[in-house]
């Protein structure tokens, strides 16, 4: 494990690392003196992005659901690298149905809320099951540590907008598993944290009217603006370096309490 209080010489994964926030965490990490693999989908950017950070990042072709693709990720960090100390979950998805669509007389698809639940929630724990084995190999530093773990839930697992029923539902699970799985890698000197973003500034929200963008930022207390991706990987190292940081969710939000 990298010495506390600095992101120097950590290894570290990072998944939905092409865009977003986890995009911002990869350039963060690296630009701390991090060496990070990139996992995202064959069709993102994540080799362009890889590249433009040279040898201190490499990409991952990855689908979070692939116990296969996640493995090659894994050992790709052991091969290239030498060892994993921090598995970042960032990458998501979400779709936007109500229950019940009582005008068209049509329910919510079922393809869709498990699609959105097998990403985020099965996906993260794919990420996380298989990412620790190698984790836990790590010589443990002084405070017993030997990794860390964080996952991306959302405001939405607890004030859940319409239409968002797969997508809180998905987020709620990345919350209620953060502390058993605290407990289960405690003996392991591995820490999990999970950061629950409000209204960020990402790809999701940039294809929205500037209209609609500006309601958005204006709904949240203070700042009153859309998060910046930077803003979520600023406590992203935070959670690293600070080694009390565990079995906790943490809002990013801007005190954003979203109503229905």
């Amino acid at each position: 494990m990298a010495n506390i209080g600095s992101l120097k010489g950590l290894v570290g994964l990072v998944t939905g690392g092409a865009s977003g926030l986890g995009k911002a965490t990869v350039e963060r990490f690296v630009q701390q003196g991090a060496r990070v693999v990139l996992c995202d989908l064959p069709s993102s950017k994540g080799e362009e992005v890889a590249k433009a950070l040279g040898d201190s990042c490499v990409f991952a072709p990855t689908d979070v659901t692939s116990e296969e693709d996640v493995t090659k990720a894994i050992n790709l960090a052991k091969d290239k690298y030498g060892r994993l100390d921090a598995a970042v979950n960032c990458a998501g998805i979400g779709v936007a149905f109500k229950t019940y669509n009582f005008k068209k007389n049509l329910p919510h698809q079922l393809g869709d809320f498990q699609k959105v639940l097998m990403t985020n929630s099965v996906g993260s724990f794919n990420v996380i099951r298989l990412a620790v084995g190698l984790i836990g190999q790590n010589q443990a530093n002084q405070d017993g540590q030997r990794g860390v773990v964080i996952n991306t839930a959302s405001v939405a697992a607890y004030d859940g907008q319409m239409g968002q029923a797969a997508y809180s539902a998905s987020k709620g699970a990345i919350v209620g598993m953060t502390l058993p799985i605290a407990r289960d890698l405690a003996g392991q000197g591995i820490r999990c944290v999970t950061i629950a973003p409000g209204l960020f500034d990402t790809p999701l929200l940039a294809s929205l009217p500037e209209k609609v963008r500006n309601y958005l930022a204006s709904t949240i207390p203070f700042p009153s603006r859309l998060g910046h991706p930077e803003e979520y990987a600023h406590l992203a190292q935070t959670i690293i370096e600070n080694p009390l940081l565990n079995g906790e969710v943490i809002r990013l939000d801007g005190a954003l309490r979203m109503m229905p």
